[in-house]
C-alpha cells in the first residue's frame, strides 16, 4: 500500500462504527471492568492496542491516531502525549538514571537543551553537546556511561543536516539508544527507522495537526524499545485529550497534500531570498549550496516549509523591527506547521556550546504557509523596502 493511501485508510474501521468514516471521540476517565479476572487481564496487557484500563492510558480514539502514524513512519507503535516537548522528555526519561551521559546535537530545539541542563542535569545526568556535522566521529565522544545519542535533522533554526546512519551505527556499536526529533519532516519525508533511529519524538502540533489549534506530541519506537518508552509516557501524566487526538487524526488525513504545498512555497521563497542583496545567507536543506545538501538528497524525499535566512550585518534594530512588525501576511509567533505563514527573529548563537555561530547579522526564521507564493513574496518585498528605509 502506498504511503498516501495508508494516511487515508489506517486507523479507520467504519464497519465497527456503524459505517461512520471517522473514528468517534471517546471521553473517559474511569473504565469499568466486568470482573476481577478482567481487571487483571487488562492491567497485564495495558499497553496493547484495544486494551483499555484508564482514560490516561488511552482510548479507541488514541488507538486510531497511534496506529495510523506508526504505519506511516515505519515504526512498531506510537503513543500520543500532550506536546512535542512531552514526547522528547518521556522518550529520554525512559532510559536515563543518575550517572548516565547524553550526547546531544548542538543545534537542538532549545527546550530540549533546557530539559537536559536544568532538569535531568540536577539529578546527576551529564550532557555533552556535539557538532551536527560530526558523523561517524561521534565515536570519539561516546563514553562507557553514554546512554542516549540524540539527533535532530535539520537542526533547529539553522537547519544543519546530520549523517544519521553513520551516527546511529557508531552509537549502536557502543550500546547507546538513538533518539530523534523528526518534526521537520513530519514522518513523511524522512523515515527514521530505516536510518538507524530507535525512538522518534516529534511535535504533532506542527504539520500533523496543521491548523495551529492543538498541542500534541507523538513518540514512535522500534519493537525492541516499545516496552521501555510506553510506560514512561504514561508515568509522566502528560497524556493527550481525545478531542485533540481527533483533530490530529483529521489533520493527518490531508498531510501529504499540505506538506507538498508547504515545501514548494518554502523553496520558492528561499530562492527569492537568496537573490536579495540584503541577505547574507539562506539556510534551507533543499538549496544546493546548503551545508549537508548531499545528505538531504540521500536521506530525505522532500522538505517542509520551515527555513531561515541571515541579514547582512548593516541594519540596525529599529530597521529590522520595522521590516517585521508591519508584515501583512506573515504572523509573528512561536510554533509553525499551520496553514498560515510565520516570521520571527532569532538568536541561534545564544545557546550553543560545541559550535560557534559565525554570523553577526540578524537571523530570521520563516514558515511558508498555504498562501499564494506571489503574495508572500510581495509582502517580503515591502518588508525589505522598510528595512532599507523606503517603507
Amino acid at each position: 500500500m502506498k504511503e498516501d493511501t495508508k494516511i487515508v485508510h489506517k486507523g479507520r474501521d467504519p464497519d465497527a462504527n456503524h459505517g461512520i468514516i471517522n473514528p468517534p471521540v471517546y471521553h473517559a476517565s474511569t473504565i469499568a471492568w466486568g470482573s476481577v479476572a478482567e481487571m487483571e487481564r487488562r492491567r497485564e496487557n495495558r499497553w496493547e492496542p484495544g486494551v483499555y484500563t484508564y482514560g490516561r492510558h488511552g482510548t479507541p480514539t488514541h488507538d486510531a491516531l497511534e496506529e495510523a502514524f506508526a504505519a506511516i513512519s515505519g515504526g512498531y507503535r506510537s503513543v500520543a502525549v500532550a506536546s512535542g516537548l512531552a514526547a522528547i522528555n518521556a522518550a529520554m526519561l525512559a532510559y536515563l538514571k543518575q550517572g548516565d551521559h547524553v550526547l546531544m546535537v548542538d543545534c537542538v530545539y532549545g527546550p530540549a537543551r533546557n530539559f537536559c541542563d536544568n532538569v535531568v542535569g540536577r539529578f546527576g545526568v551529564e550532557t555533552t553537546y556535539y557538532d551536527p556535522a560530526i558523523g561517524a566521529g561521534i565515536k570519539d565522544l561516546i563514553r562507557d556511561n553514554t546512554k542516549i545519542v540524540y539527533v535532530e535533522a535539520p537542526g533547529s533554526q539553522t537547519f544543519e543536516m546530520q549523517d544519521i546512519p553513520a551516527i546511529a551505527q557508531e552509537a549502536h556499536r557502543r550500546g547507546c539508544v538513538v533518539i530523534m526529533d523528526d518534526t521537520w519532516s513530519a514522518g513523511i519525508y524522512f523515515k527514521p527507522f530505516e536510518h538507524g533511529v530507535d525512538v522518534c519524538a516529534m511535535a504533532a502540533t506542527k504539520y500533523i495537526v496543521g491548523h495551529s489549534d492543538v498541542m500534541m506530541g507523538l513518540i514512535t519506537t522500534t519493537e525492541e524499545h516499545w516496552e521501555m518508552v510506553r510506560p514512561s509516557a504514561s508515568v509522566l501524566g502528560a497524556n493527550s485529550g481525545p478531542d485533540d487526538v481527533y483533530l490530529a487524526l483529521r489533520g493527518l488525513r490531508t498531510l501529504p497534500v499540505r506538506l507538498k504545498r508547504h515545501m514548494e512555497t518554502g523553496i520558492t521563497l528561499a530562492k527569492w531570498l537568496k537573490a536579495r542583496p540584503e541577505v547574507e545567507r539562506v539556510f534551507h536543506p533543499a538549496l544546493p549550496d546548503h551545508p549537508g545538501h548531499d545528505i538531504w538528497q540521500r536521506d530525505f524525499t522532500g522538505a517542509s516549509g520551515l527555513f531561515s535566512f541571515v541579514l547582512k550585518n548593516e541594519f540596525d534594530r529599529p530597521s529590522i523591527h520595522s521590516m517585521l512588525d508591519e508584515m501583512e501576511l506573515y504572523a509573528m509567533g512561536a510554533s509553525w506547521g499551520g496553514f498560515e505563514s510565520l516570521i520571527m527573529p532569532s538568536n541561534p548563537g545564544g545557546n550553543r556550546t560545541a559550535t560557534k555561530w559565525e554570523y553577526e547579522g540578524q537571523l530570521i526564521r520563516i514558515h511558508a504557509g498555504l498562501e499564494d507564493p506571489e503574495d508572500l513574496i510581495e509582502d517580503l518585498q515591502q518588508g525589505f523596502n522598510r528595512l532599507n528605509g523606503n517603507g
